[in-house]
This record gives structure tokens, C-alpha cells and sequence, in this order.
């Protein structure tokens, strides 16, 4: 065996998605010519391979697909994205190019952010705009999406290549062809069943993840915010009560603090001093606010009036929906510390000793 077979045999042996029994003849013709030896690239021959049907099928049944992707070459389109048609044509110019997911990726990315964007907004309707984004990205974006994927075990069936950055474009990086997979699975999901099939696939795979909403809301100033919050909603002016206290006059003092606006505490906070204290009940007031989540037996969605076989271009619609009420989204001043409005002075807060 010459040293080209042996390094094709290696290589393709490192790919878990090349098969030598699928083939049809093994090794190729370019690998054991005399004059196709010097330029023959083992790993590009792999890579320019298609996955074995045996391991497509596995995957629709690894990830619960089995009834919706039933032939090898819908798991196929899915794992191949729109870059593999350069590499194709290189090596295989003769040959029709393999269909990719690029128009999958595109409606199902769509689709990810409905649902992920109505889920959030009627769960936190107080959340404001820029944490609403944050939190879809987290839930959603391509850094999510690569990783649910290789979760998935789709990394040895991924056909890419990479290319680099262009004045048009930056560069592609193998995250990003990851990431594509998951999307045009959900857009598969939507055109061989329903939206609420698809909404369910995401639900499984995205939005049953936690993420850390209270660590997104960061405030410059926050009880500068908490005084424009309160006479936004008519309140009376937020007071400032000690509620406990220890070691005034020692090394290590805490103090607790809490927040009142009437006879309601907004929130409360401790601190090795007052102002730490202060500063911290002020936050949670404002987490408290931003953050109320409405219970899971009264959240509504708007895409949930579809059926399983409803018609979304029908006007009648499936399931009575309630629409919840809209809250209010905004901070008015220094909300994740990238406002630079000087908002109008305000008298400052009181301070009550109890």
C-alpha cells in the first residue's frame, strides 16, 4: 500500500460521517494514479464525501424526527450548508450541485425568533427592550444554535467550507455553518407538519434552557432609575428605611436596607455601608419590576391560535386567544449603562432611620 492510499485510509477514518462501505469504489481513481498522487488532498477527498444514509437516519431518530424526516435526503439538505457549493464545484464541476439548507436556515432562523421573541414577551412583559433582544440572542443565536447541534450530534454530518472574510462579507467560520442546522430543522418541521409542530421543536430544544435574566439588567444609577420608574407610575416618592443594622462601629458593619414607596417596600438590599445598601435595594426594586413573570397557567401566545393543521392563511382561527396586557418596557434613564440622556433633575431621595 503506497503512502497516499495510507493517508487516505487514515483520513477517512477520522471522519465518523465517511463510510468506505457506502462507497462505491474505495480508494478513488485520483488517490492511486501516478499522475493525480502529488496533488490528491486525503482530507478534501473526505470532506467532499456524502454522510452514509445508516447515519442520517440515526440522527432523525437520536433527535425525535423519525416520522417527519423519513428519507436520507432531507437530513442530508439540512446538514449541508450553502459554502460546500464552492467546494463541490471545484473538485466536482460535472456533477449537479447537492441541495443545501440555505433557504431552510433563512425561514427557520425566522421562526426561531417568533417564537422565542412572543415567548419572552408574554412571560416578562416588563422586560425591557434591550434585555428582550440580549435574552433572544442568548436563547436563539448562533452561538446557541452551534452548540444545541453539536449536542445533537450533528458535527460529523455538517458539509461546509471555510471561506474568509470578503468586503462584502466576514468571515465563515465552522460555528457558524453549525448553527445553520438547527434552524433549517425547525423549518422542516414547519413545512412537513404545522407552526405549532415547529413551535414545540423549539420549545424542546431552545427555550427550555435557562437563562439569567436578572445578570442582563444592569443600571448606571439605579436609584436615579427608580425615581423616574415611580413618578412614571404615579407613585409616591421611594423612601430609603434601615431595617437592620450590626457593627456600626466596628471593622465589619452590615446594614439592611428597604426601599418603600407609601406603605409598599419595593425592595430591600444589604451592604457594608449605607450607600452600598441603598444602592443595592434600589436594584432590586427595579429587578422586581422588570423581571415580574406572569404564571405558566395564564401565559397566552399569539402563534398558539393555530392548530396542529391549521391554515395560517385562514381567517378563522383555532384556539380563542386572550391577549395579555402590555407592559411597560422601557428605563427611563441609564438602562445597561449605555445611556448618555441627562434626564431631568428630581429632588432626591429620602432617608428614614427606623
Amino acid at each position: 500500500m503506497g503512502h497516499a492510499a495510507r493517508r487516505l485510509y487514515s483520513s477517512a477514518a477520522a471522519r465518523v460521517a465517511v463510510s468506505t462501505s457506502h462507497l462505491k469504489r474505495f480508494p478513488p481513481n485520483e488517490a492511486t494514479a501516478r499522475t493525480a498522487k502529488a496533488s490528491f488532498a486525503p482530507e478534501t477527498w473526505a470532506t467532499l464525501q456524502p454522510p452514509p444514509p445508516s447515519a442520517l437516519m440515526a440522527f432523525s431518530h437520536r433527535i425525535g424526527l423519525a416520522n417527519i424526516l423519513t428519507a436520507p435526503a432531507s437530513v442530508q439538505r439540512a446538514c449541508t450548508h450553502k459554502s460546500f457549493l464552492d467546494l463541490h464545484a471545484k473538485y466536482y464541476p460535472l456533477s449537479p450541485a447537492p441541495c443545501t439548507n440555505a433557504n431552510l436556515a433563512a425561514l427557520g432562523n425566522a421562526l426561531m425568533g417568533l417564537f422565542t421573541t412572543e415567548h419572552l414577551h408574554a412571560s416578562y412583559p416588563h422586560l425591557p427592550t434591550r434585555v428582550l433582544k440580549a435574552a433572544v440572542s442568548a436563547h436563539v443565536g448562533p452561538l446557541t444554535c452551534a452548540s444545541v447541534a453539536q449536542e445533537m450530534g450533528a458535527v460529523p454530518l455538517l458539509r461546509w467550507h471555510r471561506q474568509p472574510t470578503t468586503p462584502t462579507s466576514p468571515a465563515l467560520l465552522h460555528t457558524d455553518a453549525l448553527a445553520s442546522i438547527p434552524r433549517a430543522l425547525t423549518a422542516l418541521v414547519y413545512q412537513e407538519r404545522s407552526l405549532a409542530s415547529a413551535r414545540k421543536f423549539v420549545n424542546s430544544f431552545f427555550l427550555s434552557r435557562k437563562i439569567d435574566l436578572r445578570a442582563m439588567l444592569k443600571f448606571r444609577d439605579p436609584k436615579r432609575a427608580l425615581m423616574e420608574t415611580v413618578a412614571k407610575f404615579q407613585r409616591e416618592r421611594p423612601k430609603s428605611r434601615i431595617l437592620k443594622e450590626t457593627g456600626r462601629f466596628s471593622n465589619s458593619p452590615i446594614f439592611v436596607v428597604g426601599i418603600y414607596s407609601g406603605a409598599d417596600k419595593l425592595g430591600e438590599g444589604f451592604g457594608s455601608s449605607l450607600k452600598m445598601a441603598e444602592y443595592r435595594a434600589a436594584e432590586d426594586a427595579l429587578h422586581r419590576l422588570y423581571l415580574t413573570k406572569t404564571p405558566s397557567h395564564l401565559l397566552q401566545l399569539p402563534s398558539s391560535t393555530f392548530g396542529e393543521n391549521a391554515n395560517i392563511f385562514r381567517a378563522a382561527s383555532e384556539t380563542p386567544y386572550t391577549p395579555g396586557e402590555l407592559g411597560e418596557m422601557e428605563v427611563l434613564y441609564a438602562s445597561s449603562g449605555r445611556s448618555g440622556v441627562i434626564a431631568p433633575k428630581r429632588p432626591i431621595q429620602e432617608k428614614e432611620v427606623v
